[in-house]
């Protein structure tokens, strides 16, 4: 990472923003308020990064979809532009949502690119501490980071504006809350098997839980190597013997795949909840990325929002305002992914058929658009009438009688 590191203990001097968390909306946000417009200086930032252990993720991988060129093309792992859902019956429906191709990056590779752009003159300063506290300052201006530095010895920062990055501890309360959790296999086969050109995005012939859905996700590297999931959206995780079954049954039975190695595993588990995350938490304190709203809650896709949040963020700081996160979506998009929330976990929508059923009437265009929270009022009436709507109409009616509980509350 670019920029000096800190691991010792003391009170480092007071700087202008502190991003703690060095994940992808840390890193975006140092690396956006790091290129300020002509003329203007570039901010000292301190960006706290968590010491190697359970605090800091493992490597892994974010997917998002843009028109090309993108800012961050030179690191991606892969792209395509044909995309493909796969329905319960194996009936293919493709599509190539020109101009958006569907991009794969890996969070090494991301923060190798960033500490490449962001080394020099004004880099951030970079300290490595497990943050246990972060308040406003009792003089009424700035906020202060408090911790242990990576050497066990007590740690204290100072700035105008501090932005936290970390995942929420807690999720709020809400009316409907899933989780999406997944495992995937970097696997690399004897003959070949994959069509590079082509990722799939969700694939149904996989067993679907009560409430919720399950599918395949399939973005090949080469004819011979790609990231193969199985996803679930449903109130519990499995256990590891789960998602083992499920992919061996999957890339056995399911893709054919014949004898092949893997490479590599990752995991994760994304909040899908219509609970209400504040961005503000204190007069100078600010949440960002998933504690921020950034994650899209019918989808779990959280990296293009976190790019606009750091755009809007770092364009605010330099133009003199407070810079605050603006709401990753609209309203109108959190409304519709509560019904549909709901509608899922009520098994009011059989989950596999709708999505299935979007992806074969609705141009894949307008649908990434749509899940990207970037459609018109219209599009999105005429996307919602291609929805099972007598179910949909019923949880919309349901929706406002419904209590917001802490997950897990009786």
């Amino acid at each position: 990472m670019a920029g000096r590191t800190e691991a010792r203990s003391g009170v480092v001097r007071e700087t202008d923003v502190i991003v703690v968390g060095a994940g992808a909306a840390g890193l975006s946000l140092a690396y956006r308020l790091r290129t300020p417009p002509p003329g203007h200086p570039v901010p000292a930032v301190t960006l706290v990064d968590a010491p190697a252990g359970p605090l800091r993720p493992p490597e892994r991988t974010w997917c998002f979809w843009e028109a090309s060129p993108g800012d961050f093309d030179s690191a991606l792992t892969a792209s395509w532009d044909s995309l493909r859902v796969r329905g319960r019956d194996g009936a293919a429906t493709v599509g190539r949502p020109a101009p958006f191709r569907y991009k794969m990056l890996r969070s090494g590779s991301f923060e190798a690119l960033l500490a490449e752009r962001m080394d020099g003159p004004g880099a951030p300063r970079r300290v490595v501490a497990r943050v246990d506290g972060i308040r406003d300052a009792a003089s009424g201006r700035g906020a202060e980071v408090t911790g242990v530095a990576a050497d066990g010895s007590e740690l204290a920062l100072r700035a105008r504006w501090v932005f936290d990055s970390r995942p929420p501890r807690v999720l709020p309360p809400a009316r409907t809350t899933l989780l999406q959790h997944f495992r995937g296999w970097f696997v690399r086969t004897e003959r070949p098997v994959f069509d590079p050109a082509t990722a799939d995005l969700m694939d149904f012939r996989t067993p679907q839980p009560v409430h919720g859905l399950s599918f395949g996700y399939v973005l090949p590297t080469s004819a011979y190597e790609a990231l193969v999931e199985y996803t679930e959206f449903s109130r519990a995780v499995l256990d590891d013997a789960g998602y083992a079954r499920a992919l061996r049954r999957y890339t056995e039975r399911v893709l054919g795949l014949g004898p092949f190695e893997v490479t590599a595993t990752e995991q994760g588990v994304i909040p899908m909840t219509d609970g209400r995350f504040p961005r503000r938490a204190g007069r100078s304190v600010f949440r960002i990325g998933t504690a921020g709203g950034a994650t899209r809650p019918s989808t779990g896709y959280t990296f293009a929002a976190v790019q606009r949040q750091a755009r809007a963020v770092a364009a605010a700081y330099h133009a003199g305002r407070v810079p605050e996160p603006p709401p990753a979506y609209s309203a109108r998009a959190r409304a519709m992914d509560a019904v549909l929330l709901r509608g899922l976990d009520s098994g009011r929508v059989e989950g596999a058929e709708f999505f299935e059923g979007l992806f074969r009437r609705v141009p894949m265009e307008r649908l990434l658009r749509f899940l990207d929270g970037g459609t018109r009022p219209y599009e999105d009436f005429t996307i919602g009438l291609r929805t099972p709507v007598w179910p949909m109409l019923r949880t919309v009616a349901e929706l406002p009688w419904l209590l917001r509980r802490r997950p897990g509350a009786p």
